[in-house]
């Protein structure tokens, strides 16, 4: 039964030291016996501030993040889902895009963030992801992780379930939802939705979030949580930063499918008649 660990962080405005929390991350993720740490949407870099972000986001050949949690996955021969980072494309705009790293430091598996958070808030809050990043054209699994094979989203794609019956349809056994939400919507949304993509899917999700009032003035949620098949919750990181731990039992996955079928049930639902 694999361990796994989650990296709940509040991650700042200086990248060298978003990447030393994380790297210690690993290193008490490898004390706890872990076989694969998750972390949250932008573990890099979190600020709001658009023109001070602009001078510290680099190409992914150059982001200093992501060196150097790929030398100390490396170093302790561990997997890594590197939730989310901020990386210049070759076009102008930036990706949100997560990584999968194997024990000996390479990527194997990108994901940019596909659906983008545009709204206004209640709070007098104004997010417009659109206007500095690029959406990613497709869902991705990678297979043969110590969770089997891993579907990836970030965030706000929480809320689209097609696409989580899409990464189940693809044979994923986990799907990872790293994120930064905010404290309202967290407060109304973020358990019910996990719990009900994990129950839907019939699947393990491990959500890894940001927490706390962070350096760019926004405050974030929390609660890290790692759901199984039925819905059940198994960790929930509340607030703070800190790291958690979690077993993982794929074979949770096909007791609870025999149970509820849904995935063999399914059909292709056409159009609505009048």
């Amino acid at each position: 039964m694999p361990r796994i660990a989650i990296f709940q962080s509040r991650s700042g405005i200086d990248p060298g030291a978003n990447a030393a929390a994380l790297v210690d991350s690993i290193e008490q993720a490898a004390e706890g016996g872990a076989a694969m740490l998750f972390t949250p949407e932008m573990s890099g870099l979190l600020d709001g501030n658009r023109e001070r972000a602009a001078n510290v986001v680099r190409r992914e050949e150059d982001d200093v993040v992501l060196a150097a949690l790929s030398g100390a996955a490396r170093a302790k021969a561990m997997w890594v889902h590197l939730g989310s980072l901020a990386v210049r494309g070759k076009r102008g705009k930036i990706a949100n895009r997560a990584f999968v790293i194997d024990p000996t430091g390479e990527i194997v598996g990108r994901y940019d963030k596909m659906h983008l958070f545009d709204v206004d808030l209640p709070t007098g809050e104004r997010w417009r992801e659109s206007a500095v990043y690029r959406a990613g054209d497709g869902p991705v699994v990678v297979r043969d992780t110590p969770v089997g094979s891993l579907g990836l989203t970030i965030c706000y794609d929480l809320r689209f379930p097609a696409m989580f019956e899409r990464l189940s349809e693809a044979g994923a056994h986990t799907i990872a939802v790293p994120a930064a939400f905010t404290v309202p919507t967290g407060e109304a949304h973020w358990h019910v939705l996990l719990r009900a993509r994990a129950i839907e899917a019939g699947l393990f999700v491990v959500a890894a979030a940001q927490s706390g009032h962070h350096e760019d003035g926004r405050s974030t949620f929390g609660h890290s949580l790692v759901v199984d098949p039925w819905g059940d919750v198994l960790v929930d990181g509340g607030e703070g930063e800190k790291t958690l731990f979690a077993e993982i039992d794929l074979e949770r996955i096909a007791e609870v499918r025999s149970r509820i079928p849904v995935l063999s049930h399914r059909r292709v639902i056409g159009p609505v008649r009048d």
